[in-house]
């Protein structure tokens, strides 16, 4: 019989291949789309490279949502997720033959279909295996395995494409073993699936969507910015500040949501960063203020991408399957990603830096309003049991020192 993990609720043999599979999944669909954009880049005309953004964002889309509807009603999960586990390696092996438009294309395909089949039955699996009082922490630990993740590939990637493509393909049949790991918990009892328009027409993930709607829309704007006033060394080291500040702030993110409340942590996230754009709409060409808005955004990042990746939308669901809350929760971010490579440059050169920073500043704060009115997802009596336990601490140390003076 499985053990736990103290006060964890969580078999470690079942996190631990919740774990493999959610970072065999994220990692691979991170360095594939890379090394795609870097080929697209080297053979196919320059008009073409918006138009495979554009292409690999909304595929990506259509398939997560795709994912979410099929995921144990047409295909059992295990089925699902070993067979886009086979077509992701597939497509890796693809990656080291010559590529040219057309295949370019098919191959952006099934990228995006491996990615969004299995997504959704991953992050699904998280929810049903953690409990509302430690799924903040349990989401810390995901996301940092998903920073080492993506580090410790990104030192093993060259320019020889047949080796990254056996690397890409070895990260995709790994996955296999966390599939076994989780065993009988993929075919476990799930709850009602709602539709769509129940969860986008719940006030509850109104009130967060809307805020991670509003930050994905400005996200985008500082750093086509900050290349154009200070450079690209100056970018990358920003970069590597941001991506540090990120892996410790995402580690405390999800614990510190677990003992004070989501909402609190996110309202926190939201004000830093909206003071760190406020900053650049007075200050747009100090490199200090730069390196602050770098230090801002990590912290940030490391917030959100616990608790609107992993943590929030299973709070929602609450005894529903949860997929499909979680595929209405990671459009935005695609979105961000997908409005910061084409329409970023344009922007910078068409309105001034301090139109700019100041316009997302009051974005970011008016992003708050809707959080203040949101309820709180971690349970009241969660939070009143750990107010009274650290009350009763603090009371036998006031003790303690009267007693022994």
């Amino acid at each position: 019989m499985d053990t736990y993990f103290p006060k964890m609720g969580v078999s470690p043999k079942t996190f631990l291949g919740n774990v493999i599979a959610t970072v065999c999944v994220v990692v691979w669909y991170t360095y594939a789309y890379a090394l795609l954009k870097s080929i697209v880049e080297t053979v196919a005309p320059s008009h073409f490279n918006d138009v495979f953004i554009c292409i690999a964002t909304f595929e990506t889309i259509i398939t997560i949502i795709l994912g979410s509807l099929i995921v144990g009603k047409v295909i059992k999960r295990k089925n699902l997720l070993l067979g886009s586990a086979l077509a992701g390696a597939i497509a890796s092996l693809m990656l080291a033959a010559p590529l040219r438009t057309p295949s370019i294309l098919t191959l952006t395909f099934l990228f995006s279909i491996s990615l969004g089949i299995s997504l959704p039955a991953v992050i699904s699996i998280f929810k049903e295996i953690t409990r509302e009082e430690n799924r903040g922490r349990m989401g810390s630990i995901m996301m940092l395995s998903i920073a080492v993740g993506i580090t410790g590939l990104r030192f093993l990637m060259s320019n020889d494409m047949l080796l990254n493509s056996l690397i890409l393909t070895s990260l995709r049949s790994f996955e296999v073993v966390g599939i076994l790991l989780l065993g009988g918990v993929l075919e476990g009892k799930r709850g009602e699936s709602p539709s769509f328009l129940s969860i986008l027409g719940s006030r509850s993930v109104l009130l967060y969507f809307f805020p991670w709607v509003m930050f994905s829309l400005v996200n985008y704007l500082g750093w086509p910015v900050i290349t154009k006033i200070h450079g690209s060394d100056f970018v990358s080291f920003l970069v590597f500040v941001g991506n540090t500040v990120t892996g410790v702030s995402a580690l405390l993110a999800g614990f510190v949501a677990d003992a004070v409340g989501r909402k609190r942590t996110l309202i926190f996230g939201f004000i830093i960063f909206g003071l760190g754009y406020a900053l650049l709409g007075i200050f747009p060409f100090n490199a200090y203020v730069w390196q602050f808005y770098a230090f801002v955004d990590g912290v940030a990042w490391g917030i959100f991408y616990v608790l609107f990746f992993f943590t929030i939308w299973g709070d929602l669901a609450h005894e529903k399957s949860s997929e499909k809350f979680y595929a209405v929760g990671v459009i935005p971010y695609l979105l961000s990603d997908f409005l910061r490579e084409t329409f970023g440059p344009l922007i910078t050169e068409m309105v001034s830096e301090y139109a700019i920073f100041s316009f997302a500043a009051f974005f970011l704060f008016l992003a708050v309003v809707p959080l203040m009115f949101a309820p709180e997802t971690l349970p009241e009596k969660t939070l009143r049991e750990r107010e009274l336990r650290s009350y009763i601490e603090k009371a036998k140390r006031v003790r303690e020192k009267f007693t022994k003076g």
